[in-house]
């Protein structure tokens, strides 16, 4: 907690000139607030993260600060998995503990001016990775219903937060944990909750500012803060409505990332308003990092206030490219020899390499694109990264091509007794096929979509589940180890999921060539 307490001292001082000169100040922690770990291993292998233990000790210290305080929940804080069966038993000890009636807050700290927060309350019933911050139905429609009452028109300004940012704020990303594990964005896997606070943002004005964490990283980078519009000559127009997006790093030396320790400060003034860092790595200097002016209602200015960092030295938190309407990396419909104009020769002709960047649209409006040795998928509104399609093990020395599919003689036929006959759907002419062609060894990968229609892989799936298939392993080792006895150098012990292995519309086997049969 060393940290923690030498962060707050920086903190506290500043809040007490506020209330001195008669300024309304308030706190608001971003969640994630114990670690996802035994903090006494020795005793126990209890994981530390979202037990009552861990919630006082966090409503304990949050309370200390001399002026109020919220919180929201982020993916780490409903964890207490050995003390709680369900996410709704965590969930009400967790706002019960800090005096929260529901996981969402609105706190008006100045005239006409709102703090709202919104939480995670999903972790043992996440569909896929527990990681995910999952806003749910009730708190998406009680804040549509409060950025509707509250209008820029009426002079309200909002400002948001959130454990995670909403897709489409352009802040940086984390491409080896976040993007490929499909956690990156608010409601990240929920199809359309996804765009949703994006889609509010544009629409409401009245939403000035949104803050999130989340990511571990610091706030010296440019795209730590991303404003409303950017100069033509840097891309188009981002659509970001009237809204500032601020990432926010950690206090803590021992969670950040890139060794940044940072909290953000944020200061209303007579124009608008002003974003800045307090670096409790350096004492707790404040460092001004942007001013944003309001022009009307609806419209404002933002500025950079100070130089960035690119952080070279480490390429693991490097920007993540996005692709951008119009840049030199889109590749128009159109493969040289084809009858069909619609074909996309995805790879330019050439086996992919480290190098290859290159992003294209699908005819049904999905966007993927090949980068860092990987095939991504991009969401079609904001062009932000959504998850991995192909990992470079696959893709790496192979063409990609982009193929109609959609002849009637895709009709599958049966000749299995009692199922005889053709199962034909209404194909569209514009269905397309995706394709990994090996010229080396004329292998060929179609890489299918998902049943939704999407391409990236859900592969990392819920901690609750992945721990019990992870105890099953175990109990298979103990019973190799006791019941062969080192009788059999080759025993294996190998999980099987059962996931789609053909495209049969029989189910006959259920075994993985090269895994489970030879």
């Amino acid at each position: 907690m060393e940290d923690y307490y030498t962060g707050r001292s920086h903190i506290i001082p500043i809040l007490e000139d506020a209330q001195s000169r008669g300024v309304n100040a308030a706190l608001v922690s971003l969640g994630d607030l114990g670690e996802s770990k035994s903090v006494r291993p020795d005793e126990t292998d209890e994981l530390f993260a979202g037990t009552t233990e861990c919630h006082e000790l966090a409503a304990e210290f949050l309370g200390s600060f001399g002026v109020p305080y919220e919180v929201i929940w982020g993916n780490h804080d409903l964890e207490g998995i050995d003390e709680f069966k369900t996410d709704e038993e965590n969930l009400e000890m967790a706002n019960r503990v800090h005096g929260k009636p529901t996981p969402q807050f609105c706190r008006e700290i100045a005239e006409k001016t709102l703090l709202v927060g919104l939480s995670s309350t999903v972790f043992r019933d996440a569909k896929y990775t527990s990681h995910e911050v999952t806003v749910d139905d009730v708190q998406v429609a009680w804040f549509e219903e409060l950025v509707k009452t509250h209008s820029a028109e009426d002079g309200w300004k909002i400002f948001v937060f959130s454990h995670a940012p909403p897709i489409g704020s352009g802040l940086r990303v984390l491409q080896e944990n976040h993007v490929i594990n499909g956690c990156c964005w608010l409601n990240h896997s929920g199809g359309r909750t996804t765009s949703k606070f994006i889609d509010l943002v544009r629409k409401y004005r009245s939403i000035k500012g949104w803050f999130s964490g989340h990511f571990h990283l610091g706030q010296d980078y440019q795209d730590s803060i991303t404003f409303p519009t950017i100069p033509r000559e840097l891309g188009p127009y981002p659509n970001r409505g009237s809204c500032v997006f601020a990432q926010t790093s950690v206090m803590r030396s021992g969670t950040s990332r890139d060794t940044r320790q940072q909290s953000r400060l944020l200061r209303g003034n007579n124009d608008g308003f002003e974003i800045c860092t307090v670096n409790h790595a350096a004492g707790g200097t404040i460092r001004l990092d942007a001013t944003v002016t309001y022009k009307d209602k609806t419209h404002e200015v933002g500025h950079y206030a100070h130089e960035h960092d690119d952080l070279k030295a480490n390429t693991n938190f490097m920007k993540v490219y996005s692709p951008t309407a119009g840049d030199e990396n889109y590749i128009k419909p159109g493969r040289e020899g084809s009858q069909y104009a619609g074909d996309i020769d995805a790879s330019r002709g050439q086996p992919v390499t480290p190098e290859t960047v290159g992003w294209w649209t699908m005819n049904c409006g999905r966007v993927l694109g090949i980068y860092d040795s990987r095939l991504i998928e991009y969401d079609p509104s904001t062009l932000a990264p959504l998850g991995l399609v192909v990992g470079a093990d696959e893709l790496l020395g192979r063409r990609v091509l982009v193929l109609a599919s959609g002849e009637q003689r895709s009709c599958i036929t049966e000749d299995v007794e009692g199922m005889e006959g053709a199962e034909c759907t209404v194909l569209e002419d514009e269905e397309q096929a995706v394709l990994l062609v090996s010229d080396q060894t004329g292998d060929v990968v179609v890489v299918q979509p998902n049943e939704d229609g999407s391409y990236w892989r859900k592969i990392v799936r819920n901690k609750i589940v992945r721990m019990k298939e992870k105890r099953r392993v175990q109990a298979a080792n103990a019973y190799v180890k006791d019941a062969f006895n080192g009788k059999i150098d080759t025993a294996n012990v190998i999980s099987s999921w059962g996931p789609y292995t053909q495209i049969s519309g029989t189910a006959k086997n259920t075994g993985v060539k090269g895994l489970t049969k030879k």
